[in-house]
């Protein structure tokens, strides 16, 4: 006979919450938004109805956890441990490497938010969480590029949308994912352009 699964302890509100979506998030990340109660409920060791006694639904607690999944937090420590002393150049490669890592892991959870989460006004709160995300993203990569404003042609935070855009081109754009990204060729075209001088070498900033 099957032996039955041990019973969890009573945890408070809050807590079963944080348990639910802490068991949901790689859920998600294996089988999208597709994941069932079913499986929530034997990832986090409850039963199903237990889901109900604090979310009103499957869908109030897949957005939860995909918020919760997206925090920018580890990427914005990831942005502000970049040495402020080296040059731009290499601020640019590694901001760039950051940026595009965060795409790359979270792309398919990205996408299923735009569908759940921005097309429709039934989530405004996450909506807003969402966008806040993308404002504190632009931000970190403007404040690494800021001490070399006076270098620039554009305005430090125009620079930062422009690693951002191209950041997120070659992970969701239908011609980015034929070559591997690197950094430092982002980092150049940022900072040099496609031409090359006269003498037919690259121009460098």
């Amino acid at each position: 006979m099957e032996s039955r699964r041990r019973r969890q302890p009573a945890l408070a509100p809050d807590d079963r919450r944080a348990a639910l979506i802490a068991a949901t998030i790689p859920l998600l990340h294996e089988h999208g938004t597709e994941v069932s109660t079913r499986q929530i409920a034997h990832a986090a060791g409850v039963a199903e109805g237990t889901i109900f006694g604090v979310f009103d639904n499957k869908t109030q607690l897949v957005v939860c956890s995909m918020v919760q999944a997206l925090d920018p937090q580890p990427t914005l420590d990831a942005i502000a441990a970049i040495d402020p002393a080296a040059d731009l150049r290499a601020r640019l490669t590694q901001a760039a490497e950051i940026v595009h890592a965060r795409f790359a892991e979270n792309a398919h959870l990205m996408h299923a938010a735009r569908k759940l989460i921005f097309t429709s006004d039934a989530h405004p709160e996450a909506a807003k969480q969402m966008a806040l995300t993308r404002g504190d993203l632009l931000a970190a990569v403007t404040v690494l590029i800021e001490p070399d404003a006076a270098r620039l042609r554009i305005p430090a935070a125009k620079a930062a949308r422009l690693l951002m855009l191209h950041c997120g081109a070659s992970t969701f754009g239908p011609f980015g994912g034929d070559e591997a990204f690197s950094g430092d060729e982002l980092a150049s075209l940022l900072l040099d352009g496609i031409l090359q001088s006269h003498t037919g070498e690259q121009v460098t900033c």
